[in-house]
């Protein structure tokens, strides 16, 4: 009988977004990644086939997970071609196979990732041609194999994308509001704030329900990731359907459907409350979260100590100023009067309304919403004074 073969260690790239490094970093670590190195919006890192699996199962804060296998120099576009021509592509592809490139072009003499992605498909199934007459076909939607092209100052690195689609489409949302959170950015909050995933924790704006869904998942162990059925590495030459099955079995064995952690969630909005439900509901969630129709300036802290978190809206619309600054006092007051003993961590794009609070925040966390720089602002609601407490 033949012994089993021993894993094989590969490097491995995990992209995320800006200021969510570092809590990347924290999950690959603590998956068993080794040489796990920040970047900036990526995490490089080193695991075997087991781990690139497990990190697309259970990374909170991953975009998407890369495998790489070419770094190599391109002056001009002739280089580029060649250099990408050179590379054995049916290691990766069959003629058969549909295929998509993804390029990211930043401070080098190529301007356009749309002129990179082309000439790089050319020198692909140019060499497809040559060698067999066929070629594969282009799909940009639902492609067999996803490569991505990143190029930085002439430097390429090219990698299989293991996620296929982006990591934060997790799959149980089936209604949003106009602009929902997306699902990477509330776990990303969530993880930041300081909730210790047993603590009550309460969204009283909480739209369709994203930060109470990621909230649902981490206080009971559920990897985000098991709603999902496909994953571009399904679909490479070495996937191993009984290792993803073993994995998978494992993520579900480690739920834990009993803990007993209570989450809060209200909206002003009825239309929001009701998509939020549906969600939950979809995601098998809805019975670890109690969500009502609410307006926040009437909420009262639903058990004596917790955390809240919430994104309120960051109005974007002229005029908006005033109704704004309101709002965000409101805010401030309802805490102060109604949250005594509560922490609070508010994520917001609106800085200036932000000041309206009024209330010292402990950290300000800088993270983007897409383009909006926006603050993770934390504070720690105290009954009276700090001074009283302390004495």
């Amino acid at each position: 009988m033949a012994a089993p073969t021993k894993p094989v260690n590969f490097n491995m790239t995990a992209t995320t977004l800006a200021g969510l490094e570092e809590v990347l970093a924290q999950e690959l670590t603590d998956l068993g990644a080794k040489f796990v190195k920040v970047g900036v919006r990526a995490v490089t890192f080193s695991g075997d086939q087991r781990l690139l699996y497990n990190a697309n199962l259970w990374c909170r804060t991953a975009i998407r997970i890369l495998k790489p296998f070419a770094q190599f120099k391109a002056r001009d576009e002739k280089e580029l071609y060649m250099k990408v021509r050179e590379q054995d592509w049916s290691r990766h592809l069959t003629v058969n196979s549909t295929f998509a490139i993804n390029a990211v072009v930043s401070r080098s003499t190529f301007e356009h990732s749309l002129f990179v992605s082309q000439l790089t498909k050319d020198a692909i199934v140019d060499q497809f041609r040559d060698k067999t007459g066929k070629r594969p076909s282009v799909d940009v939607t639902t492609p067999d194999v996803r490569i991505n092209l990143h190029m930085h100052e002439n430097i390429v690195s090219l990698a299989l994308d293991a996620s296929g689609d982006s990591l934060h489409r997790r799959g149980y949302r089936q209604q949003t509001n106009v602009a929902p959170l997306n699902e990477v950015l509330a776990a990303g909050i969530l993880m930041l704030s300081g909730w210790d995933r047993k603590s009550p924790l309460y969204d009283p704006m909480c739209g369709s329900g994203t930060i109470l869904a990621e909230a649902a998942m981490m206080a009971h162990n559920i990897a985000p990731g098991v709603y999902r059925r496909d994953y571009g590495f399904m679909r490479w030459p070495d996937y191993n359907a009984e290792l993803y099955k073993e994995v998978y079995q494992a993520a579900l064995a480690q739920e834990d459907r009993d803990a007993e952690v209570e989450i809060f969630g209200s909206d002003i909005d009825p239309d929001f409350v009701e998509a939020a439900f549906q969600n939950l509901e979809f995601a098998e969630l809805d019975e670890y979260v109690r969500i009502k129709e609410l307006n926040f300036a009437q909420a009262t802290k639903p058990v004596d100590k917790g955390i809240l978190v919430l994104n309120p809206p960051y109005g974007e619309r002229i005029g908006d100023d005033r109704e704004m600054n309101d709002l965000y006092k409101m805010i401030g007051d309802t805490l102060k009067s109604n949250f005594q003993d509560w922490d609070a961590a508010i994520f917001t794009g609106n800085l200036e309304a932000a000041k309206h609070i009024g209330l010292k925040p402990s950290r300000r966390i800088p993270l983007y919403n897409g383009p909006i720089e926006c603050r993770l602002f934390k504070y720690e609601l105290y009954q009276g004074s700090r001074r009283e407490v302390a004495e």
